[in-house]
């Protein structure tokens, strides 16, 4: 039952699963979403889901969504529950000090990985070498998926939001815990982070107040460079190293 570097057996407090490939129903594209909910419009699923990836990462309508699908609002908002009890997708609540504001805002949804994201939008190693554009919302789904996992680890409880006001100043993603306070993460696919970049961590930073603990813009570079009181720049590598 020893694991290297760890100096207790583990001896009753440990569980071993068994991960094993997939089965053929699954290479094959058998569906379990019937295990899950009784869903009597299979066929709008695949449809719903390319929709969901044209706006991820971004505040969604969804009577306007199922009004283009030809599904009301309830309806979407069911199947959306179904793809987050797959895995598929997450929903972020808007970051703000009022918990009920949080609840009432409109939250965002992102998907968990990124290369599916890809998948649904059509992008390819191809298309990015001509348009650098998509490479942003994949980066940050990407980052998305990190945090969570990172979170899922974490013997203390986080919260995961994001912040955006009236004045177009948003957050990418925030990160609380009730003790430890408030840190605002910016994804930035380039190499180079201008002052205006900075705004939105700026901004969160004042309504957090004491509880601000730093604001991290990770971008495509390679140092660790100090950006102002509490904020910072750092590498994307910074997520794994």
């Amino acid at each position: 039952m020893a694991l290297p570097k760890v100096a207790d057996s583990l001896a009753g407090r440990m569980e071993t699963l068994h991960l094993l490939p997939l089965a053929q129903c699954e290479v094959q594209g058998g569906r379990d979403v019937r295990e899950i909910a009784d869903i009597h419009k299979l066929d709008l699923l695949p449809r719903l889901l390319r929709a969901l990836a044209q706006v991820a990462g971004q505040p969604c309508n969804f009577a306007r969504l199922g009004g283009q699908l030809g599904i009301d609002q309830k309806t979407a908002m069911r199947y959306l529950a179904i793809f987050e009890h797959l895995y598929l997708l997450r929903r972020i609540p808007v970051w703000s000090g009022s918990e009920l504001a949080r609840i009432v805002k409109t939250p965002r949804f992102q998907f968990i990985d990124s290369g599916l994201l890809a998948a649904l939008t059509g992008v390819t190693p191809e298309t990015l070498a001509r348009e650098r554009g998509p490479f942003g919302r994949l980066l940050e789904s990407f980052v998305f998926g990190e945090l969570l996992k990172m979170i899922s680890w974490s013997d203390e409880s986080w919260r995961l939001s994001y912040y955006r006001d009236h004045d177009q100043y948003e957050v990418d993603f925030v990160i609380e815990n009730a003790a430890a306070g408030v840190v605002g993460i910016e994804v930035k696919a380039g190499a180079t982070v201008r002052g205006g970049d900075l705004g939105g961590l700026r901004k969160l930073a004042g309504l957090a107040g004491k509880r601000f603990v730093a604001g991290i813009v990770l971008y495509d570079g390679e140092q660790v460079l100090p950006m102002g009181e509490k904020l910072w720049l750092a590498p994307l590598s910074a997520l794994w190293l």
